[in-house]
């Protein structure tokens, strides 16, 4: 039996390291369309809907034809956002899709990945996808650790693990697709804030700390979320040579 699968592009206007950054354009496409029109060409996604938190991004999405709907300014992350989105849409889903808003360069190939790795890995409540990337010291870069059977153990904004005997290259890159049971999402946004996630800033350590699986993939590729100008500035380059851009209808 098909499944049934929503993804939810979670964005706000008052981001603070770059204001407004859901609305700065990229080859003359706000960034909050580019991200929908990517997350529209997976073909595992039976819906998509952008949550917004204002009214202007509201109001760029009806002019592109992008589907959208108006959440809470007060929510403390994307997760709680697509969270109340689910619940006013009053419609069933097997699994919903956290497609993060700032990622304008996201592979629909990768939203795909992660459905079809949760799609096969049916006990876990969340899919948390990574890249692996080289080592980096900067803290927007959030790092995952797994044991042998790709559970997570830990989230940080911190290089992990530390490499006390052994220096590595590499790091596992929190790629911005999370796949959800709809009940763990629900569980999720039922749960006050948590001490690690305090401390890290990173939703997905609540998860952990209240006792949900999360299972990673580690997929190949690049993507980026623009956090500050400089990101932006990088994703000008890049898009000159999108293999996706002339695919948007």
């Amino acid at each position: 039996m098909k499944r049934k699968i929503l993804g939810l592009i979670p964005t706000r206007l008052g981001s603070k390291r770059l204001p407004a950054k859901a609305l700065i354009l990229l080859k003359n496409i706000p960034l909050i369309v580019h991200v929908y029109k990517r997350a529209k060409l997976a073909n595992l996604l039976d819906d998509v809907i952008v949550c917004c938190d204002d009214e202007r991004i509201m109001k760029v999405c009806q002019k592109y034809k992008v589907k959208a709907i108006l959440t809470s300014k007060k929510h403390l992350n994307g997760t709680e956002r697509i969270a109340q989105a689910y619940k006013k849409l009053k419609k069933n889903f097997d699994y919903v899709v956290d497609i993060q808003g700032d990622e304008p360069l996201i592979s629909p190939f990768h939203i795909n990945q992660v459905i079809n790795y949760h799609l096969k890995n049916t006990e876990a409540d969340i899919i948390l996808p990574t890249l692996k990337v080289k080592s980096s010291e900067n803290k927007n870069i959030v790092k995952v650790v797994t044991d042998q059977k790709n559970n997570v153990l830990y989230i940080s904004r911190s290089n992990i693990p530390n490499y006390f005997l052994k220096t590595e290259k590499y790091i596992k890159k929190h790629l911005s697709i999370i796949s959800f049971k709809p009940k763990s999402l629900i569980k999720f946004s039922k749960s006050k804030q948590t001490h690690l996630e305090k401390i890290e800033n990173v939703e997905l350590l609540r998860a952990l700390e209240t006792g949900l699986k999360i299972k990673s993939i580690e997929l190949k590729g690049d993507s980026f979320s623009i956090d500050v100008r400089a990101d932006y500035l990088r994703a000008k380059k890049i898009i000159k040579k999108d293999k996706f851009l002339k695919l948007y209808n």
